[in-house]
């Protein structure tokens, strides 16, 4: 449980909203935030919103708009509003800032940087927490300085001097933060450009947003967005932090395990309904329950249950939901999935073989698309056994064996039964047991020692292929 085993509060109706900045791909801390988001909305037949915060213009590229809009497509987190771009609400947001320099709850500030540097560096030499010291900030009985010549000033917002600010957090439970630790941050730049944490507040208002799930990451920001809030006479949403990922070893989450694009687990041959399934028992859970469709995560799924502590990334836990996701999926969505993947590796999936069939064959030994792939392969694509293979495996008895089995096969009904009698009828005649003759049999018609049962893979090969691959090596 967060913070108490009672209900969190639930205002209504519910709306939510998923937010990154376009600076690189969608991480899975960031597709379970929108996973988090996305089923709170819907378990309260609410709104999720999807807004892209791209003022950081140097950083913000369309490729990475486009990677964060593939990516929540592949996990099927559609979005009831939006994308919205705040780059696009520029205007707004100034008409916003022009309201507070009137109302005076923001002021122009012309301190320079260097000055400001300066005073921080006293700061820190007499052993004070380094802030801007609000000798621009207007007050009764107070005479600001002249603003310099051909300075443009900042914009800062009138922070409270006193009291403090607090919320409920719905992961984290009870925070306050003195209002004397917070400074007059900057809404507005130089340029006339506004700050990231100017944005989101403008943008939680105007979009009606009842609920903010996010990282941890953002619990410094939250006090200064409540009191910009409260200048505004708006509405402040309740707000949920989620802990972050950390690694298999404990340590924080990096590309080696697992922070890597969303869409690399679709290159990785990851099922979204895994991946999903996954995510939602990363920092929540519901019982002891491990495997549940994204329909029962959205009737489940409360803010209750997450836990405040940070969640680890488990590649194995991952491994184990997607072959199970495998093993009870369709072998014609199988099929197409994996003749896709072929298609990529530029090997023909359309050569008479029953990609169904193979499917069929393979789903329940494998962890991956890619691994299914592989397996696919070699029945559709020109094999070629290694030599040392051969050699391990081909010897003259062995190969006498092959040449009496191959003209058996000549002629006989091609299903399983059939083959699996010739195959008998062969060991019997040359005096082998199955691995000696089975064993040979796998490397000469699929390139590997190891398959399924060897006269199911006859019969999914076909009769061609068999006899053909057969003949090359004897």
């Amino acid at each position: 449980m967060s913070q108490s085993s009672a209900s969190s509060p639930v205002r209504t109706p519910v709306r939510t909203r998923f937010a990154p900045s376009p600076t690189g791909y969608l991480h899975i801390g960031g597709a379970r935030t929108a996973l988090f988001s996305w089923a709170f909305a819907r378990r309260h037949g609410g709104q999720f919103i999807l807004r892209v915060e791209d003022t950081d213009v140097a950083r913000s590229t369309p490729e990475a708009v486009q990677a964060i809009l593939d990516g929540m497509n592949w996990l099927g987190l559609e979005h009831d509003e939006g994308p919205f771009y705040q780059m696009q609400r520029m205007e707004r947001y100034k008409e916003v800032i022009q309201h507070m320099l009137a109302a005076g709850s923001a002021y122009h500030c012309y301190m320079s940087t260097e000055e400001l540097d300066r005073i921080r560096e006293q700061q820190r030499a007499r052993g004070e927490k380094p802030r801007y010291d609000g000798r621009w900030r207007p007050a009764p009985g107070k005479t600001l300085p002249q603003p310099p010549a051909g300075v443009q000033p900042v914009v800062r917002f009138c922070n409270p001097t006193s009291g403090v600010v607090a919320w409920d957090d719905l992961v984290k439970g009870h925070i306050e933060i003195a209002n004397a630790e917070l400074d007059d941050f900057v809404i507005a730049r130089a340029d006339g450009t506004p700050t990231y944490n100017f944005c989101v507040v403008v943008d939680d208002w105007d979009m009606g947003i009842t609920h903010v799930i996010r990282g941890d990451d953002h619990v410094n920001n939250t006090p200064r967005q409540i009191n910009v809030l409260r200048a505004l006479g708006a509405e402040v949403p309740l707000y949920a932090h989620l802990s972050m990922i950390l690694g298999d070893d404990g340590s924080k989450l990096s590309k080696r395990h697992g922070a890597v694009s969303v869409m690399q687990y679709d290159d990785d041959g990851y099922l979204p309904e895994a991946v999903i399934n996954y995510l939602a028992r990363l920092g929540w859970s519901h019982g002891d329950d491990e495997i549940f469709d994204r329909a029962q995560f959205v009737e489940w799924f409360d803010l209750d249950h997450i836990t405040p502590s940070a969640a680890q990334f488990n590649t194995e836990k991952l491994n184990w939901l997607n072959a199970h996701y495998i093993k009870k999926a369709d072998d014609a969505f199988l099929a197409a999935e994996v003749a896709n993947r072929l298609a990529r590796r530029a090997v023909n999936p359309e050569t008479g073989v029953s990609l169904e069939a193979v499917m069929a064959l393979y789903k329940d030994r494998v962890a991956n698309l890619n691994e299914l792939a592989d397996m696919a392969a070699l029945f559709v694509a020109d094999i070629h056994p290694a030599p040392e293979l051969i050699g391990q495996h081909l010897s003259p008895t062995v190969k006498a064996a092959l040449a009496s089995l191959r003209l058996r096969l000549l002629d006989v009904v091609w299903e399983k039964a059939a083959l699996s009698q010739a195959i008998k009828d062969t060991m019997a005649e040359h005096g082998l047991k199955m691995p000696q003759l089975a064993i040979p049999l796998r490397v000469l018609v699929l390139g590997v020692a190891q398959t399924p049962a060897i006269d199911a893979v006859l019969e999914v090969l076909g009769r061609e292929r068999v006899l053909m691959r057969l003949e090359r090596y004897l």
